[in-house]
């Protein structure tokens, strides 16, 4: 089952983010429908009840020509969870050869803080993970933070993403760079609620790869130019665009551009699973 929202008549200087909201609970789709309304900036524009409506509505969307460009999904939901509609949804998204900026984001909202929830949350290729205890403030900078290209994940899940990263649980052991001791860089730990897991990465000059073994990605981050490798390092540390300009002392516009590079080059739709690619090839550790 799946609503339309109710549409605003105030004018806009800008068209606002279009946000759908995917929930089993009505009270709580009612809440989250007047937090965002309550934004100039952004507009909810449909409801569903649970996953397999909120794939029916968004291939409609999409056919309409007006696909949202943020969801916010529960992640337990009868008939289809949230995880697999997703999926299911992202998949579809990528086969529309829309611009990066037009593709949708998806945040996932749950009241559980389980690890399993936020490893298949990022495996499924959702741009953040947040609790639904989140302060509401917090919750709609989220809405921004992913439609800009970013991702957030609630910072009580990020030192564990980071202990336990995706390559651990269930991908083979990459061939790991070899670093010279004496160049070795120390593991910088997780700050608290930053947006993204922090990562020791291995420069570009550093890295050595056995060439008769293989590693997940080698022939994507080949592409990557000196830059943009050491952008990526960058990313994988969990600096922002503002933070690796100040680091490479350039210019934030040329800093967007390696950041754009780097996603297109590597298949990443955020932020976060180019940190992942990184941690499966071996380079981030």
């Amino acid at each position: 089952m799946y609503s339309s929202a109710p549409q605003t008549s105030a004018p806009q200087t800008t068209q606002p983010i279009r946000v759908m909201l995917v929930d089993d609970q009505r009270l709580v789709r009612g809440g989250l429908s007047m937090l965002v309304n309550s934004q100039p900036d952004l507009q909810v524009v449909m409801e569903a009840d649970d996953g397999l409506a909120a794939i029916d509505v968004f291939d409609r969307m999409v056919s309409e020509g007006h696909a949202p460009q943020v969801i916010l999904m529960d992640v337990r939901m009868p008939h289809c969870d949230g995880l697999e509609a997703a999926r299911r949804i992202l998949e579809r998204d990528a086969q529309r050869g829309v611009a990066e900026e037009e593709r949708v984001r998806i945040i996932m909202l749950t009241t559980f803080d389980i690890d399993e929830y936020v490893y298949s949350a990022v495996r499924a290729g959702a741009s953040g993970f947040l609790l639904k205890d989140t302060p509401p403030e917090q919750l709609l900078e989220a809405i921004r933070t992913v439609h800009r290209g970013d991702a957030v994940i609630a910072p009580s899940a990020t030192r564990r993403l980071l202990e336990h990263m995706i390559p651990v649980l269930d991908s083979p052991a990459p061939v790991a760079p070899v670093v010279p001791a004496a160049e070795s860089v120390p593991a910088i730990p997780p700050a608290a609620g930053s947006e993204l897991p922090k990562a020791t990465f291995i420069p570009a000059e550093h890295a050595s790869f056995e060439p008769v073994q293989d590693y997940p990605h080698r022939e994507l981050i080949e592409q990557l130019s000196p830059r943009e490798f050491e952008v990526l390092g960058l990313i994988a540390r969990g600096l922002s665009n503002a933070e690796i300009t100040r680091e490479l002392v350039l210019s934030e516009a040329t800093v967007k551009t390696h950041v754009s590079h780097v996603l297109a080059k590597l298949g990443a739709r955020d932020r976060v699973q180019a940190v992942i690619m990184a941690y499966e090839a071996g380079i981030a550790h």
